[in-house]
């Protein structure tokens, strides 16, 4: 629900540090990606390919998804239901997450609230996220490959943090996909922060 098909982003490449040229290893590191940014970073199984997800868990942290709801650290994220936002064609299943002290956006198709209890009646099959690699997902859950899928992100293939759109288009052009039709311009996503969080 934050990203649209042909929505184009500016990415701050140099938020977590300075790379050396044509590498991945980094010259100067003064900063660290942190749970819930939207980062991009290159596909682990293809370095060629490069995907947008949110960063979940960091190395060390325990990590539990049940029906597209999260578990960090023991910590249940929240989920309120919202209907009529306009912000998708199916906002019956648009919910709001609150977790890591920060609310944002997700799409939940499969919702089902999960009871999590202290006295060990129910079991927990946790993730942990190993050194320097990182936990990522989508927030469209049902519908993302993500860490889920083919595992972990090595802090060497990020690319950068998510920053806003400056390009928004309902169609590209049918003889040159790569450009957007002038006559299907979506104006409201121009300029809109990709990480908007909620007080």
């Amino acid at each position: 629900p934050n990203l649209l098909i042909h929505d184009h982003i500016f990415v701050f490449k140099s938020v977590y540090g300075l790379k050396i040229p044509f590498s991945d290893k980094y010259l100067v590191k003064w900063g660290e990606p942190e749970r819930g940014d939207v980062v991009v970073f290159k596909y682990p199984l293809n370095p060629q390919v490069y995907y947008i997800k949110r960063l979940i868990g960091k190395s060390g942290d325990k990590i539990e998804v049940r029906h597209g709801q999260i578990t960090v650290n023991g910590d249940l994220a929240k989920y309120e239901s919202i209907v009529g936002s306009g912000t998708s064609t199916s906002d019956d299943n648009l919910f709001r997450e609150t977790l890591f002290g920060k609310k944002r956006v997700i799409k939940l198709e499969n919702f089902q609230a999960q009871s999590f209890t202290n006295d060990g009646q129910e079991s927990a099959s946790f993730i942990e996220v190993p050194e320097d690699k990182f936990f990522v997902m989508g927030d469209n859950r049902d519908n993302s490959s993500d860490s889920r899928v083919w595992g972990f992100v090595p802090r060497e293939n990020f690319v950068g943090k998510a920053w806003f759109i400056w390009l928004s288009c309902e169609e590209t052009m049918a003889d040159m996909e790569f450009l957007c039709d002038p006559l299907k311009m979506r104006w409201n996503r121009f300029f809109k922060k990709v990480d908007v969080y909620e007080n």
